[in-house]
């Protein structure tokens, strides 16, 4: 039986840091997530500039491209493309920064908090 994740994968609209990555594994280690759980990255409505990020593990939907980012499986909305096609995710890990961060080229305001932002 075919399931989502024997479905082609697409070319990765989005592109993560190796210290995303190294971080994605720790946390994926760590809390013992399933090797058929991928990195979901998406957004949804709300923060303060209209739209916050979604980054987590999950299983695949029917409404979702699967791809591969640097080495980590990642699956996405079909819709949220639009809003986050060439954005980096990094992970900072300094003595006043501590957490993902989100680079995205289509993004015409952030927040302070840089979780969220306005297209």
């Amino acid at each position: 039986m075919e399931t989502l994740l024997d479905a082609p994968t697409v070319s990765a609209p989005i592109f993560l840091t190796e210290g995303a990555v190294e971080q994605l594994n720790n946390i994926r280690q760590q809390e013992s997530i399933p090797s058929e759980y991928c990195l979901r990255v998406g957004v949804k409505g709300g923060g303060c500039s209209g739209f916050s990020y979604v980054l987590g593990f999950d299983l695949p939907k029917d409404n979702d491209d699967i791809f591969e980012a640097n080495g980590v499986r990642v699956v996405m909305n079909k819709a949220h493309a639009i809003y986050l096609l060439g954005m980096e995710v990094d992970f900072l890990n300094g003595l006043e920064n501590r957490g993902f961060t989100f680079n995205n080229p289509n993004a015409s305001s952030t927040c302070g908090c840089g979780t969220s932002f306005s297209a």
